[in-house]
């Protein structure tokens, strides 16, 4: 929530050219963007470094995104250490079908599990760049975004003092449940929002992936997906009811699930291992508008949520905090503010051709399981069309990679 002023300030004044709310993706990406040109800032976390750094979370980042992390000195350990993918696999209708992405555009996926790069980022952005970060700190608020001198003010989670941080701008970069989005005026927000009606159970198994490429399932019981994380571990979706219990889902029920909605004629069986994790992911989507307001600017899911369907969300944060730290270096070394004119417009193209794509995939994955046996048949027509028309393929690959959003 936003106040008008801060309240007094228990300690000595702090001020930083740039406030970054969220230690994920997108706030450590603008963090050490900011570094490197030599702009002081300050990253506030809630959470502590080593949840930070552990949450399990997406995986695989498109080749332009990872360019982008190249190109500003992010993505060393990335590089050495992330499997590339080229294909991927459709099961329906009892059999499989590979879908050669890399060799229709020369283009291909990093799967690299987010805790890494958070990781990656964190090391980098402190230990080497020497930013400033305070983790597990509480009461976080934004102030005075509509003016010439915003704050943000917080609770020292080791003593328990107030502290105000004057800035001259806020990067609100703390997810869809954090502080920064409730700082912009709601008479002048909105929120578009789409919910799918479904669930998905998202599962993380102690166990190696069965096919060395990302599986999805269309069946009539309900979609399933299996995405490769690393040689040991293996993330798993299993459409469910929205609101389903994890509790539901024992050990048993999971794997027989999963045996029979991606089995198909001639693969060899699953294998199975210990579940690690068990949620039911609500699917939908939603997009904030306007990305910024005054001093305030909004990345990454703070502005924008979409569903993993399609593996797009990490993208959309690094693709955010790319433009946003640009424009804030441009803005604070030679006073050029067009970049940060132009931010919130140049973001959203991309957020609603990535929430269009989405949408596209869901009806791909879920039509068959929609009991209608019309949306059914015409589900599978769209999925034969991909393996029968080049220009079907072509473009599907393109959105699949991101390579279409050229922005």
């Amino acid at each position: 929530m936003t106040q008008a002023s801060p309240p007094p300030d228990s300690g000595a004044p702090q001020r930083f050219p740039v406030v970054v709310v969220g230690a994920g993706p997108a706030g450590l990406t603008v963090g050490n963007i900011l570094r490197a040109a030599g702009v002081d800032c300050l990253v506030l976390e809630t959470e502590t470094r080593e949840f930070t750094e552990q949450r399990p979370r997406a995986g695989v980042i498109e080749e332009w995104a990872v360019r982008g992390l190249e190109k500003r000195g992010l993505a060393r350990n990335l590089l050495d250490r992330a499997e590339l993918h080229s294909a991927c696999e459709f099961r329906f209708d009892g059999e499989r079908y590979r879908f050669p992405y890399g060799e229709l555009t020369g283009s291909h996926h990093f799967v690299y599990p987010q805790p890494l790069l958070v990781t990656d980022l964190v090391r980098e952005y402190a230990d080497v760049r020497g930013g400033r970060i305070r983790f597990g700190v509480r009461d976080v608020r934004v102030h005075d975004i509509d003016s010439d001198r915003p704050s943000v003010s917080y609770t020292c989670p080791e003593t328990g003092e107030h502290t105000v941080v004057h800035c001259d701008f806020v990067a609100g970069c703390d997810g869809a449940r954090g502080v920064t989005r409730a700082a912009l005026p709601p008479e002048q927000v909105r929120v578009a929002r789409h919910d799918y009606g479904i669930g998905w159970l998202a599962l993380l198994a102690e166990a190696p992936p069965s096919a060395g490429c990302v599986l999805f399932g269309c069946h009539a019981k309900g979609f399933a997906g299996q995405m490769p994380r690393s040689p040991e571990v293996t993330r798993y979706y299993l459409q469910c009811p929205p609101g389903d219990a994890p509790e539901n889902w024992p050990h048993e029920r999971v794997w027989a699930e999963l045996h029979e909605r991606l089995g198909a004629s001639g693969v060899p069986p699953l294998t199975e291992g210990r579940l690690i994790e068990k949620r039911v992911l609500d699917m939908h989507d939603y997009v904030v508008e306007p990305m910024a307001w005054g001093r305030l600017f909004l990345a990454g899911d703070a502005a924008h949520l979409v569903a993993p369907i399609a593996a797009k969300g990490m993208n959309l944060a690094l693709h955010d905090a790319f433009l946003l730290g640009d424009a804030l270096v441009a803005r604070l070394t030679t006073g050029d503010d067009s970049g940060l004119g132009g931010y919130a417009q140049a973001c959203l193209r991309r957020v609603w051709d990535y929430q269009e794509f989405s949408q596209w995939l869901s009806d791909v994955y879920h039509g068959t399981a929609a009991g209608d046996p019309f949306r059914a048949g015409t589900t599978l027509a769209r999925l034969r069309r991909l393996f029968t028309s080049p220009t079907a393929a072509a473009a599907f690959a393109e959105q699949y990679l991101g390579t279409a959003a050229r922005y």
